[in-house]
């Protein structure tokens, strides 16, 4: 093993824990807001369908802009902690204020100054969460060349987030519904931003020791850079593929509290449906991670997505079947979404890291903000997506709930958190055909030396 100064083969376990660490921000930040903003704004605030998927998507939106120029940013930071660590601290305690303003606007009096309010304060996590999540998704490329080694530390990451979406995705309904009203949602949103802050927090002391790349920052300008990003078939094939994906795992979020009140007749049923999901992630990822090994990370990616698949097409009985029949098929999602998890995010320090060494260029960053870019996108589409389909379904949004739904509007909530999702992770095995980079190739390009620029 190589010294800080460089990147090394196996890391230490402090290292890789400490790395893991940040999903739980992460974790927390990509799952409650897709989970409980589109019901406080369509059940709580009473803002029509339409309007509240517009809300979700602007800030996500504004992401998509963002995240290449944080990328970009981190790859040129001078510091003695390295170019990435100290963006983890700065982006992330930003985002964890942010977050517990979101759903702590006072009552202004309109619908149209609470909307803007939410607006506001989601734009601010954006913002934040930016420079966080862009820096930390760099690292891996620069902790180390080996190729199977960032398939264990994304097995690590992977493992946290799962812990994490299970916790905050369980407990965040719980905790609202115990307050009851705005005030629930006040109290969930710190407990949420204590979350976010613990995490970011322990991301940065854990990676203190961690190797750090040496690589030069890339020449050109942020456009030129983004432009040979784009160019690489391997890098555009996974990212299509995923971001297709996380459209499909947005929709299914942002459908699980009105799938949990209105197809299963229980708001608690909300719970039960994340411990389905994300419970299998907790036991299966070192399983996905032995398949990749033997089976390669593409491969391995495609067996898990049409697990998933499988398991969101069975879910289109959901109005029909008994309740048990539907969390096992929400288990059996989750069991593809552990492996849709590692795969991609261990294939992405590899594309990353194999253009570092031919050119002798760093940039990872830009690698990492385009891809966080579209995946912030994805997830922002998802609920937008699911929006869309209850409008279409005649959705009636109401202030406080309680409203009886029409039939065509509960048949819309199953379709969108069904058929839907699974069609989409479908279509997206269509571009990862595209993908080509193996081991081997890693192994060739990482072992020469970079050239120069």
């Amino acid at each position: 093993m190589s010294t800080a100064d460089g990147p090394v083969g196996n890391l230490p376990r402090p290292v890789r824990l400490g790395y893991g660490a940040g999903s739980v921000a992460t974790g927390a930040f990509g799952t409650v807001p897709g989970l409980m903003l589109l019901p406080f704004l369509t059940d709580t605030l009473g803002i029509g369908a339409l309007a509240a998927g517009l809300v979700v998507l602007l800030p996500k939106a504004w992401d998509v802009v963002l995240n290449p120029l944080a990328g970009r940013i981190s790859d040129r930071t001078v510091d003695p902690r390295g170019p990435r660590r100290p963006w983890l601290l700065r982006g992330g305690l930003g985002l964890a204020a942010c977050f517990a303003l979101l759903f702590a606007g006072p009552d202004l009096g309109s619908r149209a100054a609470d909307t803007a309010w939410v607006l506001v304060a989601f734009l601010a996590c954006a913002t934040a969460y930016a420079f966080f999540q862009v820096p930390f998704v760099a690292m891996p490329a620069e902790l180390t060349d080996d190729y199977d080694e960032r398939t264990r530390l994304m097995t690590w990451r992977v493992a946290l987030l799962a812990l994490t979406i299970l916790l905050t995705g369980a407990s965040a309904p719980l905790i609202r519904d115990a307050a009851g009203g705005r005030d629930g949602y006040r109290l969930m949103g710190l407990v949420m931003a204590v979350v976010i802050a613990v995490g970011v927090v322990a991301s940065y002391a854990g990676t203190r020791h961690a190797p750090v790349g040496t690589v030069e920052a890339g020449a050109g300008t942020l456009a030129d850079q983004v432009r040979v990003v784009a160019a690489a078939r391997d890098f555009r094939a996974l990212l299509t593929t995923f971001v297709v994906q996380a459209l499909a795992v947005g929709a299914m979020l942002a459908g699980v509290d009105y799938v949990a009140r209105e197809v299963l007749g229980s708001a608690g049923a909300s719970t039960v449906l994340f411990v389905c999901f994300v419970g299998p992630a907790l036991l299966l990822t070192p399983v996905w991670a032995r398949v990749g090994e033997r089976a390669g990370k593409r491969r391995g990616y495609a067996a898990a997505s049409l697990c998933l698949a499988a398991g969101a097409l069975l879910l289109v009985t959901a109005q029909v079947v008994p309740p048990a029949v539907v969390y096992l098929a929400t288990a059996l999602v989750g069991v593809g979404y552990a492996g849709a998890q590692v795969f991609p995010l261990a294939m992405l320090p590899d594309a990353a890291a194999v253009d570092a060494h031919r050119t002798g260029e760093n940039r990872a960053g830009v690698y990492t903000g385009v891809w966080t870019a579209g995946e912030t996108l994805g997830l922002a589409l998802g609920p937008g997506l699911f929006a869309l389909v209850l409008a279409a379904g005649g959705y009636v949004s109401s202030e406080g709930g309680g409203v009886t739904q029409p039939a065509s509007a509960v048949t819309a909530i199953t379709l969108g958190f069904s058929l839907v999702p699974a069609a989409l992770v479908l279509l997206s095995l269509w571009w990862l055909r595209g993908y080509r980079l193996t081991a081997a190739e890693v192994a060739a390009a990482t072992s020469e030396e970079p050239r120069a620029r």
